[in-house]
């Protein structure tokens, strides 16, 4: 057994920190002392290089919009600029969302669709890997959607965007949003594929009306939403909203109704 020295812990401590600043930031951070140049650009590269790596495989149509020293600039704020709040691999996707969002909001140099588009990234790999599944034992799968109580997927996010993130990539890059939201709803299905379907402002009404209020029948839902747009034919809302039930119970949205 090997007696442990009081304090001895810390000069080990003072290189691990100095080894690690420079592997973060090594154009301001200089190389520790003992450690031969050669092999710490060894180590440096091979860090770098695996969480570029793999931050494109998460953020695949980010790395194709951006160049080579774009991409690389990036990564390397994410390194030297955030710290991380979790020790796990597979939450870097989500750091670097972080990162986005609050140490490098602002930067002339990125598109402005830039931190929407991680976004919509980041929920299409947080529902393929979310633990949460569609339970659908308390539904019953063909419960009639007017009469019942839809019940939303937890597996189906509602969301908004400024830009029309879903269709952004090489061939179509916006230096402004258009004047109208992008509203989008992302899915995971039973089957574990995830999707997303385009919304107008009565659908995403629905879809959030049924998610904030449990036990809200489709027909209450519709009715609700015919009087906020002083609609002068309501029942033609409710015969447009029965076939749009339908559709989103198709897609796994909507689980079927509650028993």
């Amino acid at each position: 057994m090997v007696e442990r020295v009081a304090g001895a812990e810390q000069p080990f401590v003072a290189v691990q920190r100095a080894f690690a600043a420079h592997i973060r930031d090594p154009q301001g951070q200089p190389c520790p002392a003992d450690v031969e140049a050669r092999r710490m650009v060894i180590y440096r590269d091979l860090v770098f290089n695996n969480v570029a790596s793999l931050l494109a495989t998460n953020f695949p149509v980010i790395r194709q919009i951006l160049d080579d020293d774009h991409w690389a600039d990036l990564v390397r704020g994410f390194f030297v600029r955030h710290r991380c709040a979790t020790p796990l691999f597979h939450e870097l996707p989500q750091e670097f969302l972080a990162y986005l969002q609050d140490a490098r909001a602002g930067e002339s140099r990125d598109p402005p669709f830039l931190l929407e588009l991680a976004h919509y990234e980041w929920v299409e790999l947080a529902l393929d890997v979310a633990e949460e599944a569609s339970d659908p034992a308390p539904t019953d799968p063909n419960g009639d959607l007017l009469v019942g109580a839809p019940e939303v997927s937890p597996l189906a996010w509602n969301l908004s965007y400024r830009f029309p993130v879903h269709r952004i990539g090489p061939g179509y890059l916006p230096e402004a949003p258009p004047a109208e939201p992008t509203r989008l709803v992302v899915y995971r299905d039973r089957q574990g594929q995830v999707g997303f379907m385009e919304v107008n402002a009565v659908t995403q009404r629905l879809f959030q009306l049924l998610q904030e209020n449990p036990g809200i029948t489709g027909l209450e839902a519709l009715t609700r939403i015919a009087t906020e747009l002083c609609h002068p034919q309501p029942e033609q809302v409710i015969a447009a909203g029965r076939q749009l039930l339908t559709d989103l119970r198709g897609r796994d949205i909507l689980l079927g109704t509650r028993r």
